[in-house]
């Protein structure tokens, strides 16, 4: 089918530096736009032939908004959770690091137990009026900051309490999102059967013995839920309750202007079926195929949360997971639109690295010899769960903490090689935190990506010091290595992890130093330039996600995405970075200053290709 000329009239954007991440045309001065995609780029006078042709029936304006700014790439986060992450965000907050928030209302960081103590107090007398069943659910327990994992003992100071406001049931949902911790009341209310919840939910499923009063002993849960598979066994029953529609809209929407005011013209969310695969199915497309969302998005599956929806005790397990590999390939095929664009499957390695429940090598191991925690069975049957999804062409994100992690993943994709031998497939490996020359080796050679989250060693590195030695925990998140083998790799926030904050994420991975001391530097041969900082939140990151032909860096037939700042980010003292102030963005040609006002119940056509109406 013939290609149909462009109709619109033709803007052209004037800045006084534009960074193109165009490796043949890097610096410019002007970018002509024209229904929302590049046309061309240069100077005034390069464009002549675009603004001068007599085919340009419709004219041109020069828009000089920027002529004293500078322009880049819009920026790119290819590894967060929007709904999730606002989910998180918006619940009463135990966080020990400050959080930002974009209606100025942010959190002050929780140095102490005590300080959470009397912070879920005070939220529980706020609460006194809703009903007394409905769980009150907080986020951002910090267990290494905060020396130890929660049970259920720990909520026994609400129960001397005399007020009936504190006797209810409460949950924490702790930094990283893979931890519940419940009280009494939780357990009972929730009627979580201590067998059932360990066949579920394996080795994170804490418990303990008591003796009964007839003398008999008996295994009790303690109300420690560590990783993925022992969290399901309590929080979908809470989240179900406690995260209704209209707190799961504005939840996304939170999540969206906070990206959208640090510059942000795309996100990503790397797992959709986390919280409820029908309803984010629904949600997804609500909020960035609404006309006025700021941002795009592209759309990562949890491979298990789709098999889990077609599969059935009637059916065998092939069966389901072959559906689901189609419903995945028709999704990405005839679902996405230039705003909302789906792409690829994920799976989860290893545990977390927050609460340092990843796997980590035997020798040497943690500190305290405690173990991690799998979330997937390695080898053959791990082997079995990805190879529809890799021999059917669908590209393959995998979470991959700790450095046995990274051995078991780069076996996956050498057994996955070895049976079906795929080129070009950006198997990417995320979050990639602890690792080793040998790993970045290995992962080159296999063709694989890498998305890094490069706040491990900011945020975690001095804290993980007592648990992983000060070499290891310093060299978390290893760019510079990365780049020094040429693996294609991007940076990321997993946001509610960090705040989506792309300029932050280059000024982390240029000055690599620690949030405890801003004057210690982590690991300085980790450090990477800021060229190939900017990458990594710009061409890298649209290239992980398999979008670098549409954005990542400016040229013709790509999306007029535009990072705008007020300062040079070549130019700035290394550590100013961060400090560089936004102007705002510009996205498929329509400037948004930063502070962009939009709303939901503002025209609620969307923008994909059909223009229905979205329904939740």
């Amino acid at each position: 089918m013939a290609s149909t000329p462009c109709e619109g009239k033709i803007e052209v954007f004037v800045a006084k530096k534009i960074y193109t991440l165009n490796e043949g045309w890097p610096l410019a001065t002007a970018i002509a736009v024209k229904d929302g995609r590049i046309v061309g780029l240069g100077s005034l006078e390069d464009l002549k032939p675009w603004l001068e042709s007599k085919e340009n029936t419709a004219g041109y304006t020069i828009n000089r908004t920027f002529e004293n700014k500078y322009m880049y790439p819009g920026f790119i986060d290819p590894h967060m959770h929007p709904l999730i992450g606002g989910m998180a965000a918006s619940l009463p907050c135990l966080a020990y690091y400050d959080q930002p928030c974009p209606y100025n209302n942010a959190h002050t960081g929780l140095r102490s137990v005590d300080d959470i103590k009397e912070k879920i107090k005070k939220t529980l007398r706020e609460k006194a009026g809703e009903d007394k069943d409905r769980p009150v659910l907080f986020w951002g327990y910090d267990q290494v900051a905060m020396g130890g994992h929660l049970d259920s003992d720990f909520f026994d100071y609400l129960e001397e309490e005399t007020d009936p406001c504190y006797h209810r049931n409460v949950a924490i949902w702790d930094a990283s999102l893979h931890y519940a911790y419940v009280n009494k009341r939780t357990l009972k209310w929730a009627c979580v059967v201590c067998k059932d919840a360990k066949e579920k939910g394996g080795e994170g499923v804490r418990t303990r013995f008591v003796t009964r009063d007839n003398g008999e002993e008996d295994e009790e849960l303690t109300g420690c839920f560590l990783g993925n598979n022992a969290m399901s066994c309590i929080m979908g029953k809470i989240t179900d309750i406690v995260i209704d529609g209209q707190f799961s809209i504005d939840a996304m929407k939170r999540t969206v202007d906070l990206a959208c005011l640090h510059g942000a013209t795309t996100v990503s969310e790397l797992g959709m079926g986390l919280v409820n695969l029908e309803k984010e199915e629904q949600l997804l497309p609500y909020v960035f195929n609404h006309k006025k969302c700021p941002l795009r998005c592209v759309v990562v599956t949890l491979a298990d949360a789709v098999v889990a929806k077609f599969n059935s005790d009637t059916k065998p397990l092939s069966l389901a997971r072959s559906e689901a590999v189609n419903y995945v390939q028709t999704l990405n095929k005839h679902t996405s639109t230039p705003t909302l664009q789906y792409n690829g499957c994920k799976f989860f390695t290893d545990d977390a690295f927050v609460g340092l429940t990843m796997q980590m090598c035997c020798c040497p191991g943690y500190i305290d010899g405690h173990k991690g925690i799998w979330l997937a069975e390695r080898g053959i049957p791990y082997f079995e769960r990805v190879l529809p999804w890799w021999k059917a062409g669908v590209q393959i994100h995998v979470h991959s903490n700790g450095d046995e992690g990274q051995n078991a993943t780069l076996e996956l994709l050498q057994d996955l090689q070895n049976e079906a031998p795929r080129f070009d497939h950006r198997f990417t490996f995320e979050h990639y935190g602890m690792s080793t020359v040998a790993h970045a080796r290995r992962v080159k050679a296999l063709g694989a990506c890498a998305s890094v989250n490069i706040y491990y060693p900011y945020l975690r590195g001095e804290l993980n010091e007592a648990h992983l030695g000060t070499d290891r925990s310093h060299m978390a998140s290893r760019l510079g290595t990365l780049v020094r083998h040429g693996i294609p790799t991007a940076v990321h926030t997993d946001t509610p992890i960090a705040p989506p904050n792309p300029l932050e994420e280059i000024w982390v991975a240029v000055n690599r130093v620690s949030a405890k001391d801003l004057t210690k530097v982590l690991a300085p041969e980790e450090r990477i330039s800021r060229l190939a900082a900017l990458k990594m939140v710009t061409i890298d990151a649209a290239y992980v996600l398999q979008k670098d032909h549409l954005l990542g860096s400016l040229e013709a037939g790509k999306y007029a995405d535009f990072t705008i700042l007020e300062d040079d980010l070549f130019e700035v003292p290394e550590m100013k970075i961060r400090d560089i102030e936004i102007w705002g963005t510009v996205m498929g040609g329509v400037p948004m200053k930063r502070g962009y006002k939009w709303s939901l119940d503002d025209g609620k056509k969307t923008g994909g290709n059909d223009d229905k109406e979205a329904k939740l």
